[in-house]
């Protein structure tokens, strides 16, 4: 039987489901997994093909269609990742009766290093969001965002769905709920404490004067209007790149990742070992760690190659 356009977007919604539901996956992996099946399934569609007779040819055709448009390796093995698992799906809910990108390899991944931040320029991304902002109640929000972000190594995810309760009574220690819902302990800084405590008193009478004129609240640290309840991860994206453009830092270095990189690199370069880094950063495995070991090595690198007086020769 041929599938309709309708029956494959109602595979694509049922395998997300799936995914959500038994591997507890996250929302940002659903929605990529959205967008690549979307991808392919109007590829096929053009083709006259669809999800119940796509072959192994049909894949590969796909991909090398992906590669021809200078797609990189870790978008290709993205994609074919999404694609191999609807199809394995598929195939355990007897909607195929085989697998037919089983046996196809990906791509493969370049290895990259991870882009980070010098102290300096932290420094300098600390002082601007403490300047940037419309009045006293933003620039206190700000403040108190990069610096956890900067303390913590948290994920902007992680960060922005902090719930209020997490940053009560000045504590020495944070709770942060991480991926597949594991929680975390990290440590806070005094800077960044002080900057919570500022923050709070701030976010507090906004919300006290909100439920005073019968608006609902937040259970969040981050409180907004949206239908999430706290402020987004785009609109913090955003948000950082107008503090580096205020703070003299290249905005196209400046993400919320490259500043959880250069929590980790920075510890690393000042002693602690690579078991800590990992607990703090939440990997479930230590060799996602041991890149920065890697970032550090090129960093010392560069160093020398700029200022030892023999470079030259």
């Amino acid at each position: 039987m041929t599938l309709t356009h309708t029956d494959m977007r109602l595979w694509i919604a049922t395998f997300l489901e799936a995914q959500s539901a038994e591997l507890d996956a996250s929302e940002n992996t659903l929605l990529a997994y959205a967008r690549d099946l979307k991808d392919f399934q109007e590829w096929i569609e053009r083709r006259g093909v669809d999800f119940a007779s796509a072959s192994r040819e049909n894949i590969e055709a796909y991909l090398i269609n992906c590669d021809a448009q200078g797609f990189a390796k870790a978008t290709r093995a993205r994609r074919l990742s999404a694609i191999k698992q609807l199809f394995r799906f598929a195939y355990e809910d007897r909607r195929r009766e085989d697998n037919p990108a089983l046996q196809i390899k990906g791509p493969g991944r370049d290895k990259r290093l991870p882009k980070t931040l010098s102290e300096a320029e932290v420094d300098r991304l600390l002082t601007a969001a403490n300047d940037l902002g419309r009045n006293p109640d933003d620039r206190a929000r700000n403040t108190c965002m990069m610096q956890l972000l900067y303390a913590t190594g948290m994920r902007v995810s992680e960060l922005v769905s902090l719930p209020v309760t997490a940053a009560r009574g000045d504590p020495r220690m944070i709770l942060v709920m991480g991926k597949g819902g594991k929680e975390r302990l990290v440590p806070l800084s005094p800077p960044a404490r002080a900057a919570t405590a500022g923050w709070l008193t701030c976010r507090d009478r906004a919300q006290n004067l909100a439920e005073k004129n019968g608006l609902p609240t937040s259970k969040y640290l981050f409180p907004s209007g949206g239908k999430l309840g706290h402020l987004t991860r785009h609109r913090f994206y955003s948000l950082i790149k107008e503090i580096s453009l205020h703070g003299g830092v290249d905005p196209a270095k400046v993400t919320p990742h490259t500043m959880r990189h250069a929590f980790a690199t920075h510890l690393l370069a000042r002693g602690a070992d690579l078991r800590s880094i990992q607990t703090l950063l939440g990997h479930a495995d230590i060799s996602t760690t041991e890149i920065y070991t890697h970032v550090l090595d090129e960093r010392l690198k560069q160093l020398v190659l700029d200022h030892h007086p023999l470079a030259d020769d």
